[in-house]
């Protein structure tokens, strides 16, 4: 299994959120700039997030993108199949899209000795993501010492 880029900029793109915006909207030039991803395929990642509803967005000068749930809510697994759709190792493990199993076109079908061993390593995977939340992964950024950069708009001077 690898994931698709969709999924992993998503990812690093909520946690960006999460950990840089102090709760308020993030202008996505931001996001862009931090985590070195074009402010295009941003936004094509961040409307299948906002459908699915973790993320929401403002408009306006003040406006940007945030998170529709605690970072504590949101799973790294709620993002990958935003982006990509179900976790499968392989295809004849999983369903088509009218929720038929795709193992139909296979032609051991329930003979196959390994179907199980994939379907479970594919379980196996997805509950690691179920259990990785994106609270998760700021913790562990503070943890290894990695700086907030809060964008211009929360600097304060006296």
């Amino acid at each position: 299994m690898k994931l698709t880029t969709k999924s992993r900029y998503g990812v690093r793109a909520m946690f960006d959120i999460a950990y840089n915006a102090g709760g308020l909207p993030a202008q996505i030039k931001d996001i862009s700039e931090r985590q070195r991803i074009s402010p295009r395929y941003l936004e094509q990642i961040f409307q299948k997030l906002k459908k699915v509803g973790i993320l929401g967005s403002k408009r306006g000068p003040k406006g940007g993108y945030y998170l529709r749930k605690k970072p504590e809510d949101i799973t790294l697994y709620e993002i990958i199949t935003a982006t990509e759709g179900p976790i499968e190792l392989v295809f004849c493990v999983g369903q088509d899209e009218d929720g038929a199993s795709c193992n139909a076109s296979c032609d051991l079908k329930e003979e196959c000795v390994a179907s199980p061993l994939w379907k479970d390593v594919g379980e196996q995977i997805a509950t690691i993501f179920r259990n990785t939340t994106i609270q998760k992964l700021c913790d562990k950024a503070e943890e290894l010492g990695i700086e907030r950069k809060l964008d211009a708009r929360f600097m304060y001077y006296i």
